[in-house]
């Protein structure tokens, strides 16, 4: 007999939310669709940058989902929430602003690539992680091709997608650093650069350059934001089955 009932976890939304950025608006629709669809209930709660900086902000949630809408108001704020997401295994997906964040906390804390920057953020930095992109891809949809055997492909099925960016920075340098503690980017345009990264060994680690939450008109999740949704419920059983 198919268990038809919702399973559900809280899922931090971090981001300084805002009307005028298109993911933050599009963000309720997913949610009602995995509701609907998959039966996949996120209790979700958006936690602004400054208060994110606060210990503990992100710590007893299910899923943490840094969402576009860079620069945040705290900078600190973001990098604390993913450092969380990351040292305590908690499941994580960072779109766009959440990518490039995901890379600057890996850089920092984990390679010790503490003077690395954001461009966007300290365009007076001497080392950027994260630059100007040659060709903006604001409004742009583009083909990602991505590696087999990764997280990112058992998600997406495939190893070709093509999928829609509002991004005007990018990861470039330091990249072969952040591989060698452990980083996996699995994902590239078809000019080589990096698109996607997660992972190995954390129990959902997933970060796009691209925002999987514009896909289509809403209604049918795409299978990155479902991925997460699955993760958190597993964590949010896992929790229930220590408590028990």
């Amino acid at each position: 007999m198919t268990n038809t009932a919702a399973r559900t976890a809280r899922l931090a939304l971090v981001g300084d939310r805002s009307p005028n950025v298109a993911s933050h608006t599009r963000v309720p629709l997913v949610l009602d669709a995995l509701a609907q669809r998959d039966r996949l209930v996120l209790d979700a709660y958006w936690i602004p940058s400054q208060d994110a900086a606060a210990d503990g902000a992100v710590r007893g949630f299910d899923a943490v989902w840094v969402l576009p809408g860079s620069p945040y108001r705290s900078e600190a704020g973001v990098l604390a929430a993913i450092r969380t997401a990351r040292e305590e295994g908690i499941p994580y997906l960072g779109t766009c602003g959440g990518f490039q964040h995901a890379l600057l906390e890996y850089a920092r804390d984990v390679c010790g690539l503490t003077r690395v920057a954001h461009a966007e953020n300290d365009p007076d930095a001497d080392d950027f992680l994260i630059e100007p992109l040659a060709c903006s891809l604001v409004g742009h949809e583009a083909v990602v091709r991505i590696e087999p055997g990764s997280l990112a492909q058992s998600v997406i099925g495939s190893e070709r997608t093509v999928e829609r960016y509002f991004c005007a920075y990018g990861p470039s340098r330091h990249l072969d650093t952040l591989r060698a503690h452990g980083l996996r980017f699995s994902g590239h345009d078809e000019d080589g650069h990096v698109r996607i990264a997660e992972l190995p060994g954390h129990p959902f680690f997933l970060a796009s350059l691209f925002q999987p939450e514009l896909s289509g008109d809403g209604s049918r999740p795409h299978p990155m934001v479902r991925a997460l949704a699955r993760a958190a419920v597993e964590h949010a059983a896992g929790k229930a089955t220590t408590r028990a």
